[in-house]
């Protein structure tokens, strides 16, 4: 019998009616003739609600204790998917990270997963009972519950799917799948129905919320096909999976995607009359508070003066705003942060090998009067800063620039025509 899991996010159990959906759809498989493994997160905004009450008793970052509260959500979430199973006549077990075999590495609020030993899982399905994993969270080397950060449930679906070799991995949301663009501020976004695996990581690094970037990664890693679908229709949504493509490849769409972030930091490390290099100092400093850096430029090594200039995530800013300034008052330099950006890239694929590309980005956001500042460039991905109050006129202006409303090429000539 072949496995498959399925994954449910918060959104898909927001209420009881929700959740109720979601065991019906689970059934259907189950009655189908697959073993279904399920993964689950917290309902709703349960994780935003315990973060509340934990900042209403002083807590601050991350630990332990906070990861034993978050915790809490998903177990709900498990236990509610089972009982609803229950009563459908579909046998199920409800199991936590711990419980499921899931071990992780030792930073709580941030963790890896380091292995799954998924004997009761396997048990569980061998039995004929659908087995409802809780996301989100594993077993630590201290033997205490270590969590994975926000969309970590995402990973915990991927982790489980190749641990159990199951056919695939099914990411139930609250969108048909993956689209060009965000369809919530794009209406003539439109959906794609497959990405590889390499373009899904890009998209969900520069802004995609659809996935998690990490379960990205860890999919192709494994070979496990990823399918994301809507939990409120049949829409067949979105395949994530490398495919042999019968066409050549010089007539295939490069940009396939536009996607934002304005969750962002620029922030910019100076130094005057400094004949120490920092550079190292500051990685190691965005290194110990987990940080993920885009966009880096540095001063060369023949100029007096340093300055490194870098993008981070606005919500995680202040801890690294903290440490680099105390990393810099030592050289009597200082720090600038600047919050009102946002990020904007075309993801695709062979864009290097498109120069063309890149000044088609810069020609269209300059004709729509968009200022721009840093920029990146690789064979996947181009990203730009821009102000963060026109970001969405900056993705509404390349969806339009490289034709993503439209069908791809058919030919060679049509290609090289531009529409592409």
């Amino acid at each position: 019998m072949s496995a498959l899991v399925q994954k449910y996010g918060g959104s898909s159990l927001r209420t009881l009616d929700h959740v109720r959906r979601a065991a019906e759809r689970t059934a259907r498989s189950w009655r189908d003739g697959s073993a279904v493994a399920v993964v689950v997160s917290a309902r709703g905004s349960r994780t935003d609600d315990l973060l509340r009450l934990a900042a209403d008793v002083g807590a601050a970052g991350s630990s332990r204790e906070l990861d034993q509260l978050l915790a809490v959500g998903e177990s709900e979430s498990a236990a509610l998917m089972a009982l609803a199973l229950d009563r459908l006549g579909v046998p199920a077990i409800s199991l936590t990270g711990p419980q499921a075999g899931i071990h992780t590495t030792d930073r709580h609020g941030d963790a890896l997963i380091s292995r799954i030993e998924a004997l009761r899982v396997r048990k569980a399905l061998d039995a004929g009972r659908v087995a409802v994993v809780t996301g989100f969270q594993g077993l630590d080397g201290s033997g205490d519950i270590a969590t994975l950060g926000r969309g970590g449930s995402d990973t915990t679906a991927v982790a489980l799917a190749a641990q159990l070799r199951a056919s695939a991995c099914e990411i139930y949301t609250d969108v048909d799948g993956v689209f060009s663009a965000d369809p919530r501020i794009l209406p003539a976004a439109r959906l794609l129905p497959w990405v590889s695996p390499g373009v899904m990581a890009e998209m969900a690094f520069a802004g995609a919320r659809v996935l998690h970037t990490r379960c990205i990664e860890l999919a192709a890693m494994e070979g496990v096909e990823v399918r994301v679908r809507n939990a409120s229709s049949q829409s067949p949504g979105t395949t994530v999976v490398e495919r042999e493509d019968v066409r050549p490849l010089e007539t295939r769409r490069a940009v396939v995607a536009v996607t934002h972030d304005t969750d962002v930091a620029r922030v910019l490390v100076h130094c005057r009359e400094i004949r120490h290099d920092l550079a190292p100092d500051v990685f190691a400093v965005l290194a110990d508070c987990g940080t993920v850096v885009d966009l880096v430029a540095r001063s060369g090594p023949y100029e007096s003066e340093f300055r490194m200039g870098f993008t981070v995530k606005r919500s995680q800013a202040e801890p690294v705003r903290t440490a680099l300034h105390e990393l810099t008052a030592g050289f009597g330099g200082g720090v600038h942060f600047d919050e009102n950006v946002g990020k904007v890239s075309v993801v695709g694929m062979g864009l290097l090998s498109r120069p063309e590309y890149a000044a088609r980005l810069m020609a269209a956001l300059a004709g729509a009067g968009i200022p721009t500042s840093w920029i990146s460039t690789s064979q996947m991905r181009i990203s730009v800063i821009v102000p963060r109050e026109r970001t969405v006129e900056a993705v509404e202006t390349l969806h339009r620039e490289f034709h993503l409303d439209g069908h791809e090429p058919t030919d060679i000539a049509s290609a090289r025509s531009g529409i592409a």
